[in-house]
């Protein structure tokens, strides 16, 4: 069964969140599954490696995911407008994958979180979806006929799905986001 990965990095929860939410989404469309990844945190100084896989959550993306994956979504919390370092860290490490064409044609979307409402989101799912571009993907957004795009009071943009925590850090999507969040999912596995 063709699978759509879903790849992130959270450090608080609520992408991981939202990433469930994606993959739900991908998972209504009939044929499809979601394959969901994460990558590892980076440190300025690493004094210990990682472990090859996390103590909870999704385990850490391989290349070859890359490789098999029908398309991609890719989520990240917002740090001052752009993605956080641990995925931009492995996406800069791609240059084989671009070289190579490993995802050239495959349709792509982004998703974030952030901890106010104008915490940056729009500009960080731009941000994200450059890399997108430059590796060949048909990069995808939410099209204002879905109807929760035009009432949340919260996250969700045209450019892809995304949440605001608030200031207690809530992980937890709202019914909104995360309904958005489901048809970014669906949207880039029915293409």
């Amino acid at each position: 069964m063709p699978e759509i990965l879903v790849l992130y990095y959270s450090r608080g929860g609520s992408v991981a969140r939202l990433a469930r939410q994606v993959a739900r989404g991908v998972g209504e469309v009939e044929g499809m599954q979601a394959r969901v990844r994460s990558v590892p945190p980076v440190a300025p100084v690493t004094s210990v490696a990682a472990p090859p896989v996390p103590d909870e959550g999704a385990p850490y993306v391989e290349r070859r995911d890359l490789e098999e994956c029908a398309g991609l979504l890719l989520g990240s919390p917002t740090r001052f407008g752009n993605m956080a370092a641990p995925l931009k860290h492995w996406l800069d490490g791609l240059g084989a994958e671009w070289a190579s064409g490993t995802l050239v044609g495959k349709p792509a979307a982004v998703f974030t979180s952030t901890a106010s409402m104008h915490g940056g989101q729009e500009s960080t799912l731009l941000s994200m979806m450059l890399p997108l571009l430059h590796h060949g993907c048909m990069v995808l957004g939410i099209p204002f006929t879905e109807p929760a795009l035009s009432t949340t009071r919260s996250g969700g943009t045209p450019y892809g799905a995304s949440h605001v925590s608030g200031p207690d850090d809530d992980p937890q999507p709202t019914d909104e986001e995360a309904r958005l969040a489901r048809a970014l999912g669906r949207r880039v596995a029915a293409t």
